[in-house]
């Protein structure tokens, strides 16, 4: 081995980096820690391409439970990482609107994100209007609003931020790509990188978003993991449209600010999302048949629009459920996911982080319970499927 680390983390971007700033906060812990990344500069991360975006509006506790503790780490922010600390944090809370067929799945929704505790307004067609009034109600049956608490950051400053402290606190970032994983029994030994390198490990934690399922598997594991395009638009409305949060409308499109502009996304169709495999070209026909159509109709200032730039990133979807992986595996006890967030990754990752860093030193994720995401429903062909995807 060229070099041994205690902990050698898979993957440097926010799960990453989360992981490794926990771990060595962690006075318990004591070992080397080493972070590899195939790409520092992170043009094509999902952290950096995504829409930095953070809810607590999930149907599953957990989910609220885990963006709760991002939404701390983004107010602590100061003190965590200085005074002079800006992640642009704008709460300017998600609107979530529902059609008379999605209202039980909202209004059910709502009842867990209020058990939980998150500041969700559940809205009817004339509060909605009376709220938003640039906003066409005639077809909704209610709206949920988090009118605290949820909004949207810069996802560059919180990398940076995580990087920074955990390289002061004695992390070692590690340029190269994973190539193989050497495997002994039950355990990891080490990496190998493309350049040759190889690096021995005490525990490897697999943060390697939409590669993760191709990092399990060069230790034999099976993982549902794929990276799944989205592209994301920049246009400009010329009518003021006051007070927008991030919408998500019934027909899968979302729009939120951007500074002077705003940005707007949807999925594809299902049958045609297929492993994105390094393909980040822009899907024009997304915004021209499905995201234009359905927003003029839902914001009728938004008919005549200026399209500004566009860009693709990548999801790390969990084909099983959409809901994330954590924890050890239960037979390759030195092997750590956490994978599959299913594009709500980069809020989650604070929580992911400090999970992590408590299992490799205390055995356990002491701050949450966190077994319901473990990999034995995957193992088991098991979902447990978060409701609420965007």
């Amino acid at each position: 081995m060229d070099e041994t680390y205690d902990v050698l983390i898979v993957g440097g971007a926010i799960m990453g980096a989360a992981t490794a700033y926990f771990l060595t906060l962690d006075p318990g812990f004591r070992g080397r820690v080493g972070v590899i990344e195939r790409d520092p500069s992170f043009a094509q991360a999902s952290t950096t391409l995504s829409a930095a975006s953070l809810r607590q509006q999930f149907s599953i506790p957990e989910n609220i439970r885990m963006s709760l503790f991002g939404l701390e780490f983004l107010h602590s922010a100061k003190e965590r990482f200085g005074t002079d600390t800006d992640l642009a944090f704008h709460e300017g809370g998600y609107l979530i609107l529902a059609s008379a067929a999605g209202l039980p799945i909202l209004t059910a929704n709502h009842r867990v994100q209020q058990a939980e505790g998150a500041d969700i307004a559940l809205l009817d067609p004339a509060a909605l209007k009376a709220t938003f009034p640039w906003l066409n109600v005639e077809d909704l049956a209610a709206g949920a609003f988090g009118r605290s608490g949820e909004g949207w950051f810069d996802a560059h400053a919180l990398l940076a931020c995580l990087r920074s402290a955990a390289k002061a606190q004695g992390a070692h970032f590690i340029t190269g790509e994973v190539v193989g994983l050497t495997r002994a029994g039950a355990r990891i030994t080490g990496a190998t990188l493309a350049d040759g390198r190889t690096l021995g490990c005490g525990a490897l934690v697999n943060a390697a978003g939409p590669r993760a399922g191709r990092v399990a598997a060069m230790a034999g594991i099976p993982l549902p993991v794929e990276g799944k395009k989205r592209c994301v638009f920049v246009v400009h409305c010329r009518t003021p449209i006051e007070k927008l949060p991030l919408l998500v409308d019934p027909s899968g499109f979302y729009i939120r600010p951007e500074g002077a502009y705003q940005i707007c996304g949807a999925p594809p169709a299902e049958d045609n999302d297929p492993d994105a495999d390094g393909d980040f070209e822009v899907d024009w026909s997304i915004f021209e048949e499905n995201i234009w159509p359905n927003l003029a109709h839902r914001i009728p200032a938004m008919e005549e629009l200026k399209v500004i730039r566009a860009w693709a990133g990548h999801y790390e979807m969990n084909l099983l459920d959409h809901n994330a992986v954590i924890g050890p595996h239960p037979e390759v006890g030195n092997f750590y996911f956490m994978n599959g967030f299913s594009g709500h990754g980069l809020q989650q990752a604070p929580a992911a982080g400090r999970a992590i860093a408590e299992w490799l030193v205390q055995g356990r994720s002491v701050s949450l319970d966190l077994d319901v995401f473990s990999y034995e429903r995957i193992a088991a062909g098991r979902p447990h499927a978060e409701l609420n995807i965007i």
